[in-house]
């Protein structure tokens, strides 16, 4: 009685994949002689599975005779590019995406037709586990097969930046935005931030006396690189403090461990030195000056006080009607208005930090400053400075050289 009552049901069933069959073996034998028509030499090869030779069907291959079947009933969406004269755009496959999400973005920027569509195709080919993360550059002139093939097959995209001594963090913003390398204000933001463990970044060795609160001005570390295109802050900022840690050796770093001031102190002076000085040889004189005013030396004449330009010039920020981020002013009392922690006029000492990146060369005249007993230096010409021991002295090489 059971078998009977199953009978009907059964014979459903056979029927239906009996027309299933039928269907599907008319539409296998019409777009055999319709792909030619629908797609490239250049595509040809890459169309797998759509043309196969129809199987007979069984359990174990019914769904993937079923998409076949689908997928050439829609085949202008497969091979048909969008717009065969459109240009190449960068394409971004984030780690851990799935094909549906990057499925869904290629319709949405106009790459594809229709994102069902290409799922099955990735399906069909088995191509949906083997996507990879990262960069790519696609076309609407692409087809399905052709994209999927990109796809599989990420192209690091780079360009080259050139980052300058002595610039300050925006201006160094400006720089990578320019390149296409990162947004300026979200690298601003983590910059600003100066919190390694909240970007998700490692410990750095020469990160670890930075005080807490302080920004990661100065550690920027100028230099030539390789950046990829369109990629994230925490991307920049490690490749540039791996620079950083590469580029100042273990002598150097005894030097600073035997100096008596931190490495942060250090880099700060360094970012001073590389701000003020325009000839290399003047680079370790300059260092010393400096910390003559700092120390004993110097401390009957200024009581601690550099008294440096670049700090009173960082802390006014970009000048609109100069177009620039180191205004100067006519006269030197003009610096005492300017009320900031970073304005040595103001404030004895060291600024709480860099005011800007320097190089190696101005970072080993830190570690490494010439032996003077200079307290003071003007410029001279040509990028020279004259310095001199007492304020007497000075006075009177500013009146020498005054513009």
């Amino acid at each position: 009685m059971r078998i009977i009552q199953a009978f009907p049901r059964l014979l459903l069933f056979v029927a239906t994949i009996a027309g299933v069959a039928a269907v599907a073996y008319l539409a296998a034998q019409w777009t055999e002689g319709q792909s030619a028509a629908y797609r490239s030499e250049d595509s040809r090869q890459l169309v797998r599975n759509l043309d196969a030779p129809w199987r007979s069907l069984n359990p174990g291959n019914l769904e993937d005779q079923v998409m076949q079947f689908y997928l050439n009933l829609n085949r202008a969406s497969v091979v048909e590019p969008v717009d065969p004269n459109g240009s190449p755009r960068p394409f971004h496959v984030a780690m851990g995406e799935t094909g549906f999400d990057i499925s869904e973005r290629l319709q949405a920027e106009g790459l594809i037709r229709d994102a069902s569509i290409f799922r099955l195709y990735m399906r069909l080919n088995g191509i949906d586990q083997k996507l990879e993360a990262g960069d790519f550059l696609l076309s609407p002139a692409m087809s399905v097969p052709e994209i999927t093939e990109a796809l599989q097959s990420a192209q690091a995209r780079d360009v080259e930046v050139r980052i300058p001594e002595g610039r300050r963090a925006e201006e160094i913003a400006r720089v990578l935005e320019d390149k296409g390398v990162v947004d300026a204000a979200a690298f601003l933001a983590a910059v600003r931030s100066g919190d390694l463990a909240l970007l998700g970044l490692p410990e750095y060795p020469l990160l670890k006396d930075k005080p807490t609160g302080t920004s990661f001005e100065g550690y920027l570390f100028p230099d030539t690189y390789r950046f990829p295109l369109g990629t994230t802050p925490q991307v920049v900022l490690r490749i540039m403090f791996e620079d950083l840690e590469s580029r100042v050796d273990q002598p150097m770093r005894d030097r600073v461990a035997a100096s008596g001031l931190s490495f942060h102190q250090i880099l700060t002076l360094a970012s001073i030195v590389e701000r003020e000085a325009v000839l290399p040889e003047e680079r370790p004189i300059i260092a010393s000056t400096y910390l003559n005013r700092l120390g004993e030396t110097c401390a009957s004449q200024v009581f601690g006080y550099l008294q440096a330009d670049p700090t009173a010039q960082y802390a006014m920020g970009y000048s609109e009607a100069l177009k620039t981020w180191w205004p100067t002013v006519e006269k030197v009392e003009d610096y005492l208005k300017i009320n900031s922690p970073y304005n040595t006029y103001v404030y004895p000492g060291l600024p709480p930090g860099p005011i800007a990146s320097p190089g190696l060369a101005s970072i080993q005249a830190a570690i490494s400053p010439a032996s003077t007993r200079y307290c003071y230096f003007v410029a001279s010409s040509g990028g020279a400075h004259v310095f001199a021991e007492t304020g007497a002295e000075h006075l009177g090489n500013v009146e020498r050289y005054k513009p």
